[in-house]
């Protein structure tokens, strides 16, 4: 347990992957300012102390105070904790500007892409709040649920400030969540929102019942472009290899829990996207993010063919079939050649 009197924490998002570190920073002891978007939902939660919508049966700590106030969230906070989806994140920076306390640092547990600029949420931070703000991300193989129930897993904290990791590493680390720290932010950031583009891909093959071979060959090869692109943008390719890439990667496309992965599935068996995406109480990041590593792969030069003909199932209605003849068919090459190519 932390000092009775540690400064409370802002978590900013109450969905499930945001109700769940909440809910383990105030099993520490650590006061909780858990910012909540629905009217509904934050009347249940100050009523009940259950998330109903996004984390159901999940009672919730008495050091965790429930606001629709911005300025309720970051009164007294050295910590702001953002878990919203990424086509907000710019949104919610803004309006969180004029009431970030001084000193205050920022962690970001969104896994994701901005569309229209391409960047990484450490890009949206650095335009919105500056360069030298104190910015840190975690990532890793971490559904909220187990997390919830104090499964054990491992996570990494990466920021370019080592003491605002250190710092931060400390703060998370239980018996049950275990954190690595790292300075490679941009391996880190990718390997978070590129896992589930391919999480997608393989949701797609369980729809198709199409067996464990096919999934296991989507699951190295999209290592290999998230490495590529990853190289490409000045991330350690070790880090892809890490529990932010690899350890996501394996994660999002093998489980049932991964919303990335449920769309995938219900893809192959033949449901229309929009009808699929009504369905969801909170957003697939991968579906937004697919486009953005697609521009950003031609932008760029990247050859990225599994994230290519995601993108064509999600955005140009290419049947799934004809997607993987498609992968079946390209040109034959070297296997080591065509991982390494652009290291």
């Amino acid at each position: 347990m932390v000092s009775p009197n540690v400064q409370a924490v802002a978590v900013i998002g109450a969905g499930a992957w945001g109700t769940a570190l909440a809910q383990l920073l105030a099993d520490k002891g650590v006061p909780v300012h858990l910012w909540v978007r629905e009217p509904e939902v934050c009347a249940a939660l100050s009523r009940e102390r259950l998330n109903h919508t996004f984390l159901p049966g999940v009672k919730l700590s008495s050091r965790i105070i429930f606001t629709q106030e911005f300025a309720v969230a970051l009164q007294g906070v050295r910590l702001v904790l953002l878990a919203v989806p990424s086509h907000v994140f710019r949104e919610m920076l803004r309006e969180l500007r004029p009431h970030l306390p001084p000193e205050a640092a920022l962690l970001s547990a969104t896994k994701g892409m901005e569309i229209e600029s391409l960047l990484t949420m450490e890009g949206v931070v650095r335009e919105e709040l500056g360069a030298a703000f104190p910015y840190a991300v975690l990532s890793g193989p971490s559904f909220a649920r187990e997390v919830a129930h104090k499964i054990p897993t491992a996570v990494t904290i990466a920021s370019r400030h080592r003491e605002v990791a250190h710092n931060l590493q400390r703060l998370f680390s239980t018996p049950y969540f275990r954190v690595y720290t790292t300075l490679e932010v941009t391996g880190v950031e990718l390997g978070g929102a590129l896992k589930n583009i391919f999480a997608i891909g393989t949701g797609i093959l369980e729809g198709m019942a199409l067996g464990a071979n096919s999934r296991a060959a989507v699951i190295t090869r999209g290592l290999a472009e998230m490495t590529r692109l990853g190289a490409r943008l000045g991330a350690n390719p070790m880090t892809l290899m890490g529990l932010a890439g690899l350890g996501d990667l394996v994660l999002t496309c093998t489980s049932s829990q991964s919303r990335n992965f449920q769309v995938g599935v219900k893809l192959g068996q033949g449901q229309a996207l929009p009808a699929i995406l009504e369905s969801m109480s909170e957003v697939a990041e991968g579906v937004k993010t697919t486009r953005a590593v697609h521009l950003l792969a031609q932008r760029l030069g990247v050859e990225m063919p599994i994230v290519d003909a995601v993108y064509r199932i999600l955005y140009e209605d290419l049947a799934p079939r004809e997607a993987i003849k498609k992968l079946m068919a390209r040109e034959l090459k070297d296997e080591l050649e065509a991982m390494t190519e652009t290291w």
